[in-house]
């Protein structure tokens, strides 16, 4: 039976020119800086997203909390969304790991902060407070849609920024959808950041990676935080190699899975007793909830699964699919017949 899996986009698994890639990586020491193939993606990710230096990591959350500890001291605040990957799914890292304080804001629906609500959140100097000392964007935003955010928000945010003194950290963990969505290159949406992190390993279909991005300064510190956390990778170029190919080869097809996205969420709008507005979809996350009373959404992925299709509840009413390098045009149509299928048979 052939397997349709919409859970989410780092289920990927690496292309054959990545295996090869892998197989034949020249590879050194990278705690000691002589792995010449993360070298080489380090610099290829800086340019990428307009910065001096960059430093490969292990994953999305190494990213976000090797950045966090870099900007931040113990008892700072960061101000980030209420529905911010880092607040929801990252096992508050900052405050057991850094001593940091989270201090979120209500997402906007098209993942945006109002300028407005953080800059009311921000702290005034008093020995009563912590310090505010960093705003965090999502890009795109995992919970609001997989919404990208475009650059003359984030110039507001600047803007907002160096009023206070505060320093912007872009999770940009798919920074590469969203610049496609948007026809940008990735640097142009982190122009005005501090730091960006991004991930390999979810629609760019390595096996494992991410990478942070900032000055030379802050790449140098956030280096040694990387060591304390356990991340420092010694013959790491089997890995970057992937990376390579995955910045090279798998950034400009990210079309491809927006234009998945919109079919289903075209589809399951034709579906009765599933509500969803496709219009709001313009990445590979797509949101739909059940309009029926008496089936809940873990009780409609059970039944999906058993004929192929897997989805994941993420609410009381809920369901998020996410298309990617493996989902394709007749996956999606077969998708559709048979959830559309379920649906008939739980009326």
């Amino acid at each position: 039976m052939r397997i349709i899996d919409l859970r989410s986009d780092t289920i990927t698994h690496p292309t054959s020119s990545m295996r090869t890639a892998m197989a034949k990586a020249e590879v050194g020491d990278d705690v000691f800086g002589e792995d010449p193939t993360v070298n080489r993606l380090e610099k290829m990710a800086a340019e990428r997203m307009g910065k001096e230096a960059a430093l490969f990591v292990a994953s999305g959350t190494m990213a976000n909390i090797v950045s966090q500890l870099t900007h931040c001291f113990r008892g700072d605040e960061m101000i980030l969304g209420d529905q911010s990957h880092i607040f929801c799914y990252e096992q508050g890292g900052s405050a057991s790991l850094g001593g940091i304080h989270p201090r979120t804001v209500k997402n906007q629906p098209d993942g945006t902060l109002s300028i407005e609500d953080i800059e009311a959140v921000i702290r005034p100097d008093n020995v009563h407070f912590p310090k505010s000392r960093l705003i965090v964007v999502e890009n795109t935003h995992n919970r609001c849609d997989g919404n990208p955010i475009d650059a003359p928000y984030m110039a507001a945010v600047r803007a907002l920024a160096d009023r206070h003194g505060l320093k912007i950290h872009v999770d940009g963990a798919r920074i590469f959808n969203a610049a496609v969505a948007l026809e940008k290159k990735p640097q142009d949406l982190t122009a005005h950041a501090d730091s960006v992190s991004f991930c390999l390993s979810k629609g760019l279909a390595s096996p494992v990676g991410s990478l942070v991005c900032g000055s030379n300064e802050f790449i140098a510190r956030a280096r040694r935080n990387r060591k304390v956390l356990g991340g420092g990778m010694r013959q790491a170029g089997i890995l970057a190699a992937s990376g390579i190919i995955s910045i090279t080869e798998m950034t400009d097809r990210l079309v491809e899975d927006h234009e998945n996205a919109h079919r289903l969420a075209e589809g399951l709008s034709q579906i009765q007793g599933i509500s969803i507005d496709p219009g709001r979809f313009r990445t590979n996350i797509v949101y739909f909830e059940i309009a029926r009373k008496g089936l809940t959404p873990l009780e409609l992925a059970r039944q999906l699964e058993k004929e192929g299709v897997r989805v994941i509840p993420v609410g009381p009413r809920r369901i998020r699919a996410v298309t990617h390098y493996h989902i394709t045009k007749k996956d999606v149509d077969l998708a559709l017949v048979i959830v559309s299928r379920q649906m008939r048979a739980s009326a």
